[in-house]
């Protein structure tokens, strides 16, 4: 059955040296989607030129976290960056922009956060006025991002990428219209809050992610993750839902294609 990995950094350079070999292992494998997020104004038009060779690659437009402190136009220019790349990606015959993002907050690096908020928000704003979900990145910070998304709720919805945290922030992001990104984390059995809460919310606001060359699986530690390992995934999490794994890849890409609009 075929699998949308809805989250895999497949433009960066740790799968320059053979990504067509890959790609090929995952085609083989049932994994014939990707959504490739957006990091940084500079890799925009790089990720767009790849993602057209390939018409199962789609791209987002966005800048992550941890490129913020690289940004030299203010929020309010980024927002415009972001809905005229978006516009510009849409005029051709095909579209291949399904997103804004990867974008969101991450207590965990230098950046202040009053300044990652401020570049957070400026691309909510651009969500809504392309009418695009948005991919967000949180670590550490589910009450910022939680009071963000609900100051400038996305008419589209979303997906919380790596989701990680408890039932009950599970629910409230699936209250504001969003799907929960399901990673290599629920593979390490030390995991157990996030395997819970995978276990337990609704499949149909679940969605599979590799976050490729990052998040491996427990026993690839140290590896390179690839989505050619998304299967594997779907096993994981359909064993602990108690679920078969056709049943958890159906809905899973339907959830995909229906935020995405793929």
């Amino acid at each position: 059955m075929p699998l949308v990995d809805s989250h895999c950094h497949f433009d960066f350079d740790a799968f320059a040296p053979d990504r067509a070999e890959v790609w090929k292992r995952c085609i083989s494998r049932g994994v014939n989607t990707l959504v490739i997020p957006g990091v940084s104004i500079p890799q925009w038009r790089h990720l767009f030129a790849l993602v057209k060779t390939q018409p199962g690659w789609f791209g987002a437009v966005g800048v992550h976290p941890w490129w913020v402190k690289d940004l030299a136009i203010a929020p309010a220019q980024l927002s415009r960056a972001v809905v005229e790349r978006v516009e510009r990606e849409r005029s051709g015959i095909e579209n291949r922009c399904v997103a804004v993002g990867e974008c969101g907050l991450d207590a965990n690096i230098e950046t202040p956060m009053e300044q990652q908020i401020a570049v957070f928000e400026a691309q909510l704003d651009a969500a809504n006025t392309v009418s695009l979900p948005v991919l967000v990145h949180c670590v550490r910070a589910h009450n910022e991002v939680i009071r963000a998304l609900k100051n400038s709720r996305p008419k589209k919805g979303g997906v919380i990428h790596a989701f990680s945290g408890s039932r009950e922030i599970a629910e409230t992001y699936i209250e504001l219209g969003f799907y929960l990104g399901v990673g290599g984390t629920i593979t390490y059995e030390r995991a157990a809050k996030t395997r819970g809460t995978v276990a337990s919310v609704s499949l149909e606001r679940l969605l599979l992610e590799s976050d490729a060359p990052d998040m491996p699986h427990a026993g690839r530690q140290g590896q390179r993750n690839s989505p050619e390992y998304l299967p594997s995934l779907a096993e994981t999490l359909a064993a602990l839902r108690g679920e078969s794994v056709d049943a958890v890849i159906a809905q899973t890409e339907k959830n995909a294609r229906s935020l995405f609009a793929l």
